[in-house]
């Protein structure tokens, strides 16, 4: 059995490959590897040593297809886990166009011409955009509404509706969660995301090592002939991690400065973090994939010791004074054109309102910790807090008793209609012809609005996040979008043929 994988070199593709290295089944693993990416490379070219015969290295890129069709030669699996993820999403936006839309569009035209080939794909809880402690929980079939100026989230939202709208025979998408990784602590003290940690925002932390779990088992369950359609292929799933994984931005940060003998408070102040508009959110229905293939083992809490176990100088912060840190390890980064702080100097007037309504609100953030009320999450990260919405059906109905009824009314919901007039209970992919608010005529799978929460907007052809104004009209992105934008709020936010960001 040979399976294609890109994304290798990555910190969930490393730990894949590992994992699929363990299952005697596999005969041969093809990677596609960047040239350019020496360092990253490193560990894919020691495995390549020592399981000579079972690995394959192709040097290309996802963005070319011949390079995608090269590495799909003969293979029964193709796992996509290749993307460009922020921050350098952010610094080089055409690099996440070419990775995580092109490339997801070359995989697709290559695999319907290949029907024997099933693809796992790999997308992102960034796509659901923005959560806080009013709707913390999230689950498929949730409307999709990317932050502003997520370009990585924008993409892959376009990448995922290629798949859905696709003629592949076997395919499955697969929303990652926050994932923490070893290096995790290094990568974050390079640049001004960090500062994007809603700190009362909730996340879900899962890992490198539990997500390649996951990959292996996929195989191992479906050579058992355990999976098909009616429980696994051609549908989506979110990747959870569980119920001890479940913090708030300001614990995941706590987690972090621990090793190096610190606290949130005593490195940051209240104000350095934006207050909406990032990404994140406890899978409500997580558990779904656990139940199939039992891949949940790590414990957020555990994982940092796992972290300080393979970097131990970084107890050697606990000898250096706390102001020392702040200052010339955080503040520093307040010149990275990421963060809330840049924002502000450059009087990025877009961006400041994104993130936190506007620039007078981005002022009037508290300077003091004692002013600035935490939210708790231990209290309230079991299922039973979940807080559903009206989705304009009852979600819980299974596909197979899906009515036309149903189509219709969840178009109303969106402020469109359903234009085709006939639908066999069931048929959700089907594909059907539909109107969304703004008049604009789409064709779109049942399963791919109802199951997958997708609906056509702006979004989805060009860089325009006009969710103020959809909400107004779409009572299914209202229930979500409200909870941090106000209704008087009438931005359209965009930005141009440079990535260059705007606001109306």
């Amino acid at each position: 059995m040979k399976i294609a994988l890109t994304g290798s070199s990555g910190h969930m593709g490393i730990s894949t490959l590992k994992e699929f290295l363990t299952i005697k089944e596999v005969d041969l693993i093809k990677v596609l590897l960047l040239k350019n990416e020496k360092k990253r490379n490193k560990l894919v070219k020691k495995l390549y040593k020592e399981n000579k015969g079972r690995i394959e290295i192709y040097y290309g890129d996802i963005s070319n297809i011949d390079d995608v069709r090269n590495i799909s030669k003969d293979v029964d699996y193709f796992f996509n886990l290749a993307a460009v993820i922020p921050p350098k999403s952010d610094k080089y936006p055409n690099l996440s166009y070419l990775a995580n839309e092109v490339g997801t569009s070359n995989i697709v035209k290559v695999i319907e011409d290949n029907p024997n080939i099933k693809l796992i794909d790999i997308t992102s809880v960034a796509l659901y955009g923005h959560r806080n402690i009013k709707h913390p929980f999230e689950r498929v079939g949730d409307p999709l509404l990317p932050s502003v100026y997520d370009v990585y989230a924008a993409h892959k939202l376009r990448g995922e509706y290629n798949i859905l709208e696709s003629d592949i025979n076997n395919y499955v998408i697969i929303r990652q969660t926050a994932m923490v990784y070893l290096e995790m602590l290094n990568a974050n003290m390079s640049d001004g995301l960090m500062f994007h940690t809603c700190f009362n925002d909730p996340l879900e932390w899962s890992t490198a090592e539990d997500s390649a779990r996951l990959m292996a088992s996929i195989i191992k369950e479906d050579l058992l002939g355990h999976l098909n359609k009616d429980n696994f292929w051609n549908k989506v799933f979110n990747l959870g991690a569980g119920i001890n994984n479940r913090i708030s931005g300001y614990d995941t940060i706590e987690g972090g400065f621990k090793l190096i003998g610190g606290t949130t408070k005593k490195f940051f102040d209240p104000y350095y973090n934006v207050t909406r508009n990032f990404h994140g959110g406890f899978y409500y229905d997580g558990d779904e994939l656990n139940k199939l293939f039992s891949y949940q083992k790590d414990d957020i809490n555990e994982y940092w010791n796992k972290i300080l176990k393979k970097y131990p100088y970084y107890s050697l912060g606990k000898l250096v004074p706390k102001g020392i840190i702040k200052k010339f390890v955080i503040k520093r980064l307040f010149k990275d054109s990421n963060s809330p702080a840049y924002w502000y100097k450059h009087n990025d007037i877009p961006r400041l309102t994104a993130f936190y309504g506007s620039k007078e609100e981005y002022l009037n953030q508290p300077r003091k910790w004692d002013d600035f009320d935490l939210v708790d999450y231990s209290k309230i990260r079991s299922i039973d807090n979940y807080k559903p919405i009206d989705y304009g059906f009852d979600i819980n109905k299974e596909d197979k008793d899906i009515t036309i009824s149903d189509l219709i009314n969840v178009a109303n919901m969106h402020g469109g209609k359903l234009l085709s007039k006939e639908f066999k209970t069931g048929d959700v992919y089907t594909k059907l012809k539909w109107v969304n608010q703004d008049g604009e005529v789409f064709i779109s799978r049942p399963y791919t609005i109802l199951r997958g929460g997708h609906w056509f907007n702006p979004l989805y052809k060009d860089y325009i996040w006009d969710f103020d104004r959809l909400s107004k009209k779409d009572r299914i992105f209202a229930q979500y979008w409200y909870d941090s934008h106000n209704i008087d709020e009438n931005n359209t936010y965009y930005m141009n043929e440079d990535f260059e960001a705007f606001i109306k």
